[in-house]
């Protein structure tokens, strides 16, 4: 008999994790490696942040809390909500967890039957499909592609759907992608769900905070207010605030389903770190401003990364709207071979030998479940992403 469950053998590591751990063994063994494959921003928290976790150890704030969240960070939140996205909720409508991937997993674990189908646009966030399936259900994957800017349409949701579908998971601007959705396509797609009032919509705004250009960002309860009652609406401190370190990520949504998520963490968990709360107290009602700063810095980055991506020969790099990812595509690539004799098979190999033999690291496609592409991350300096870009552009130069 098996020590391990049948329910873990359905599920894989998280591929991102892989490749970052790689990088840091062969950086560890001398290699000269830059690493473009954590979702990470490389800003320091910000000091008042800082200073309010400093406090609150300071003033014995260190026991533990309520199970889904101190009240403070739950009205906080409610203001937030209402300052930023026009949506109402009261604290009894908030969960606060360890982290938005917490979230996600509390939610799923308490509403997913064997046989209920959850549709997740791809290329999608590599832990989506997964905990799907450590919940009992059945991912079921909408692949979009370039040619729609990474965007699901409202036809290929609507044949998605069934009626085991009970939810949607919508992510914008995307993981891996950075694709973002205006508010006339989110509306494409709030008018599909609302002819299918069984199925409900968990929306993953982490990198709400971070978008470019002429790009607005915008909710599906925001878009489509009828859904107000049939959506979860997740986000997190970790991204634009970079506190990912700090595990706190949150969701409103409906009494009933936030008191589902709230049993099932007090059975794993319990409350998230008590400082951690406090900091993020400060982070969504302290100053804002350098928000902005950063968006700009990021907005420099990605410019450079598609410029010389697009540079590249046999890459194909579209313009992400927001997050600090692109996900380039290597159609062009398949089937050559390196200058070290390994044929590029697919994403996984190209990806493999352009750490083995350039040292830099990225995430293949297949892993957020759209190939032949790669995602880079640049949440890193300038002179980093510059540097491996270059070195993407002559292994390309190279391919035979």
């Amino acid at each position: 008999m098996s020590l391990l469950s049948d329910t873990l053998a359905r599920v894989k590591p998280s591929p991102t994790i892989a490749v970052t751990t790689k990088a840091g063994e062969l950086r560890a063994a001398g290699r000269d490696v830059i690493g473009l494959g954590a979702g990470e921003p490389d800003f320091d928290t910000p000091a008042h942040i800082k200073a309010a976790g400093i406090a609150a150890i300071e003033a014995g704030r260190t026991k533990y809390t309520a199970v889904d969240g101190i009240p403070e960070l739950k009205q906080a939140i409610c203001d937030k909500f209402a300052r930023e996205n026009d949506l109402s909720y009261t604290p009894d409508q908030v969960s606060v967890s360890s982290g938005g991937k917490q979230v996600l997993y509390n939610a799923l674990m308490a509403t997913l039957n064997p046989g209920d189908e959850v549709v997740i646009p791809a290329p999608y966030w590599v832990s989506y499909p997964d905990m799907v399936l450590l919940a009992g259900g059945t991912p079921v994957i909408a692949e979009a592609s370039i040619q729609t800017g990474f965007k699901l349409t409202a036809d290929q949701l609507e044949a998605a759907i069934t009626p085991n579908t009970k939810w949607l998971i919508f992510n914008s601007p995307s993981n891996p992608t950075g694709a973002g959705y205006s508010r006339d396509e989110l509306k494409q797609l709030t008018d599909v769900l609302m002819r299918h009032p069984h199925v409900w919509v968990m929306t993953d705004d982490m990198y709400e905070h971070l978008a470019y250009g002429d790009f607005q960002f915008c909710t599906p309860a925001q878009v489509e207010p009828r859904l107000y009652d049939r959506t979860l609406t997740v986000n997190g401190v970790s991204k634009a605030y970079a506190m990912t370190g700090w595990r706190i990520g949150y969701a409103a949504g409906p009494k009933e389903l936030i008191g589902a998520m709230r049993k099932v963490q007090s059975q794993s968990t319990s409350n998230p770190c008590t400082i951690s709360q406090w900091a993020a107290v400060e982070a969504l009602s302290g100053p804002q401003e350098f928000l902005k700063d950063n968006v700009t810095l990021f907005q420099r980055r990605r410019d450079l990364v598609v410029e010389m991506l697009n540079a590249a020969h046999g890459i194909t790099c579209p313009v992400p709207d927001g997050a600090f990812y692109v996900y380039p595509s290597i159609a062009e690539l398949i089937g050559k071979t390196s200058e070290s004799g390994v044929e590029i098979t697919d994403d996984e190999a190209f990806a493999t030998a352009l750490l083995e033999e350039t040292g830099v690291a990225v995430v293949f496609g297949a892993a957020f479940g759209v190939s032949p592409n790669f995602r880079v991350s640049y949440a890193t300096s300038e002179a980093e992403l510059e540097e491996a870009c270059r070195r993407i552009q002559l292994f390309c130069s190279k391919l035979r």
